[in-house]
């Protein structure tokens, strides 16, 4: 797009200088015609000719202060009445006396029976142009001409000459061949090769037409194929129309049947029907261009081609080019090819079929660019300002590889340009958006109410890599290496659709606001801010910021998360915590709809923390910082926790004693109502339904797995494990838990998964009602309510009294129900009955 609009002006030098051959052609057939009018001019105006030597003088005076002289040094009347006048010289004075004009020639030749007076040799001209500027230096103004076989008709008054036309000026020269005068229209006709050369800037501008003819009454010059070069620039109208003012500088040009601009630079303008108008000086102030505008450009790889049905341009007071105005439907499209082939695949430098291809093309109703200056008189586009809807759609290609499309959208865009013409910036306010499909099928879009994105330049962009999607997919194309960052603000909304696998169910989709969105080119990253939320597929995330990363599909969250995964999630591949991975669950549903990957109900879970990670590769989602997870009344609470969606496992760990992993777990005993059906739920002494009995646990680390249904709690950083039930403590080296699915529970089916059994393995220590046991294993079963208690051969379990003393035996047993202990070994088994002491003491 860099043009110099400043060109066309210099089609007004052509108008120039016809008027001054005019001018000249005017004043000599003028004076002919008053002085080879009259048969017999010496007797005739003999009282008005005063001879001196073998000359004469003419004096003819048009006002008071106006007048014409004719000298000829000689006159001879030929006997077929013609009349040759011998070195001629006449001058034309202005109105305050001084000279203005003079012609000359060496012999002039008048037929008084045809009326024809015929230049046998060369005729020069001395004019001087017009100017408002009383104190002008003439010699400045004056214009000389030359030419040669002239003939004057008297009758008809027209001026002709095959021959050719020379003229000159301190500003240029000129010529043509071929000449037509009309004196009494004053009508000017230059036949053919129309040439005038001038200097501008210490540059030459050279004017070509094929045909010139200009009205001195109408003051206007109409030429035909009129070409102007300068500087490598060319400007050409088929048909050009110039107007003037009534001191020769030109006010308006008119060209139709079509006009062009080229560039040396590449850039070339075109419209068939355009105008110019120019100031006193003759420097265009204000150019229009219509039906079907088309500017093109092309340097270093990249062309750039744009239409429009109208264009209106404004110039600085120097004549350059500093406004555009294009409306009714604009089209810019930009295509680049870098040449630099992919260095990342460890391939050779010019391995075929790496190389990055962009193109962007820009739509809008209408357009406004600023152009500034780019030195040695050319001008470069600086803002480009669209309305009333903008569409700027990309493509990026790399080698053979799949186009990657996007697009960017907004009621009113802003575009700044850096050097070489190149678009470095957009700003768009207005339902902004962004929409791109990556080579792998996905489909991503981005709303806010303002844009503002930045573009890299191509060989920065090659280097940026090829990935590309919040899924970690490849991009093959580059097209996000073309974004060099880019900010959404105001009620931001993405969306993300991954493509359909052949063979596998659709992935659900992932839906995120926020206040704020920018993406960072440089690693690719997207950062949410400013109430940000993420939905992806039965995952819901908040948290104070949230980053993606567009190279792995990683994702951080960052201040007062929060995350929860709603049941029946559809769909299965890899992903956030909550979609279901096709075999993971052996008891998942024909239909792919089980939930997974926490506590084995059925219900939303719900995870709190300071931070999250969810690792795309890995399928995992960690939590740290105070996270804990619940799912109905089952929770899970630790400085870290970390679910794994590809294995089903939930993990949960602590570096610091003083913050434990804690567990809460619903106990599968009869008081929960999961006895036998048609038995009523227990209640307690009050008659009232019995609170649920859960099951609480602390330690160094845990360990779940969905798939099992089974919980270890390890000891780690703790030195024990503790776990408390309703009526009873253990310690231990390690817990296991064995839970109920859900879905296994006749009486309340869909509800939350209950522990059914607790395993306490190494250095145990139980606890209940003043009693205190130790061992190796301790087995709890929720549905019996009973401790078994054992140790080894070596090491016998013991239960001590504070009433009955120590007991021991193979193993023991404490049964919740009844408040009894039984001891078995030896081949018998011993039961002792023992009472708490009450509120009393008794």
């Amino acid at each position: 797009m860099r043009f110099t609009i400043e060109r066309i002006r210099t089609l007004v030098l052509v108008a120039g200088g016809l008027l001054l051959v005019s001018l000249g052609v005017f004043l000599v057939m003028a004076k002919w015609k008053s002085r080879l009018g009259h048969h017999d001019l010496p007797q005739r105006l003999a009282k008005e000719i005063q001879q001196e030597a073998n000359g004469f003088t003419f004096v003819h005076t048009f006002g008071a202060h106006s007048q014409y002289r004719i000298h000829a040094s000689k006159e001879v009347q030929l006997r077929d009445n013609r009349i040759l006048l011998h070195d001629v010289r006449i001058e034309l004075y202005g109105e305050d006396g001084s000279r203005v004009d003079q012609i000359a020639g060496d012999e002039f030749e008048y037929d008084q029976k045809s009326g024809l007076a015929i230049a046998t040799g060369p005729v020069e001209m001395v004019l001087t142009q017009p100017s408002a500027a009383q104190k002008d230096d003439a010699r400045a103004r004056q214009i000389h001409v030359k030419t040669s076989g002239v003939t004057f008709d008297r009758d008809s008054g027209m001026v002709t000459t095959a021959q050719r036309v020379d003229f000159s000026m301190m500003q240029g020269s000129g010529s043509a061949v071929g000449a037509i005068y009309d004196s009494q229209s004053g009508d000017l006709t230059l036949d053919k090769s129309v040439e005038l050369t001038t200097e501008r800037s210490g540059d030459s501008v050279v004017v070509h037409a094929e045909h010139a003819e200009f009205s001195r009454g109408a003051d206007t010059c109409w030429m035909r194929t009129a070409i102007a070069e300068y500087r490598g620039s060319q400007a050409q109208a088929a048909q050009a129309k110039i107007l003037f003012r009534e001191d020769g500088s030109a006010s308006r040009l008119e060209a139709t049947d079509g006009f062009t601009l080229a560039t040396p630079t590449g850039g070339h303008l075109a419209s068939p029907i355009g105008s110019m108008d120019f100031d006193e000086h003759n420097q265009p102030s204000h150019g229009h261009m219509e039906g079907g505008v088309t500017m093109d450009s092309a340097k270093n790889g990249r062309t750039v081609h744009g239409t429009s049905p109208m264009v209106e341009l404004e110039m600085t007071g120097k004549g350059q080019l500093r406004h555009a105005h294009l409306e009714r439907g604009v089209v810019f499209t930009e295509k680049q090819d870098t040449g630099i082939r992919d260095r990342g695949s460890g391939g050779p430098a010019n391995a075929e079929g790496n190389a990055l291809s962009l193109s962007r093309t820009w739509h809008s109703p209408v357009a406004d660019v600023d152009f500034r200056d780019a030195g040695n008189g050319q001008v470069e586009p600086e803002h480009l300002q669209g309305s009333g809807g903008v569409v700027i759609t990309s493509e990026s290609r790399r080698g053979n590889a799949p186009a990657v499309p996007s697009k960017m959208t907004a009621d009113q865009v802003t575009g700044e340009f850096g050097p070489d013409s190149s678009l470095e910036s957009i700003t768009g306010v207005g339902h902004a958006a962004i929409e791109q499909t990556t080579a792998t099928g996905t489909r991503q879009t981005a709303n806010g109410d303002r844009l503002q994105a930045r573009f890299a330049p191509p060989d920065a962009a090659q280097n940026r890599g090829q990935e590309s999607g919040v899924r970690g997919q490849k991009n093959g194309a580059g097209e996000a290496a073309q974004l060099q960052s880019a900010e959404l603000d105001g009620h931001v909304v993405l969306f993300e659709q991954p493509a359909v696998k052949p063979g596998a169910q659709p992935q659900p989709a992932m839906h995120a606001t926020a206040g704020k969105a920018v993406y960072e080119g440089a690693g690719e990253w997207l950062h949410l801010t400013e109430s940000p939320r993420v939905e992806d597929g039965g995952l819901e995330m908040t948290a104070e910021k949230v980053d993606f990363s567009q190279q792995s599909g990683d994702a951080f969250a960052h201040g007062n998360v929060k995350a929860s995964w709603t049941a029946n999630v559809t769909g299965t591949g890899s992903g956030a915590p909550g979609k279901q991975s096709a075999g993971a669950n052996n008891n998942a549903s024909q239909s792919g709809t089980t939930f997974g990957g926490t506590l084995g109900g059925n219900g939303p879970a719900h995870v709190i923390s300071n931070e999250a990670q969810v690792n795309e590769s890995t399928g995992e989602a960690t939590f740290r910082g105070h996270a804990r997870l619940w799912q109905q009344a089952n929770s899970v609470a630790g400085p870290v926790i970390v679910l794994n969606q590809h294995l089903q496992t939930l993990e949960a760990r602590t570096s610091d004693a003083a913050d434990p992993v804690r567990a809460v777990l619903l106990n599968a005993g009869k008081q929960n109502g999961t006895a036998d059906a048609g038995r009523d739920a227990a209640k307690d002494a009050s008659g009232q339904p019995a609170a649920p009995s859960v099951i609480r646990v602390r330690g160094g680390d845990l360990w779940y797995s969905d798939v099992e249904h089974r919980a270890l709690m390890h000891s780690g950083v703790l030195g024990a494990v503790v776990a408390e039930t309703g009526t009873a403590t253990s310690s231990s080296d390690e817990v296991e838990l064995r839970l109920m699915p859900a879905s296994s529970h006749e009486a309340n089916r869909g509800a939350q998964a209950q522990v059914d059994r607790m395993t306490a393995l190494g250095h145990v220590v139980l606890t209940s009602q003043g009693r205190r046991g130790t061992g190796e294993q301790l087995v709890y079963s929720g549905a019996s309510g009973q401790y078994v208690l054992t140790g080894t051969a070596a090491a016998p379990p013991k239960m001590s009294d504070p009433q009955r003393g120590t007991v021991t035996g193979e193993t023991l047993i404490f049964d919740s129900r009844d408040d009894s202990v039984s001891i078995e070994g030896g081949g018998h088994e011993t039961r002792t009955e023992t009472t708490a002491p009450d509120a009393h003491g008794k």
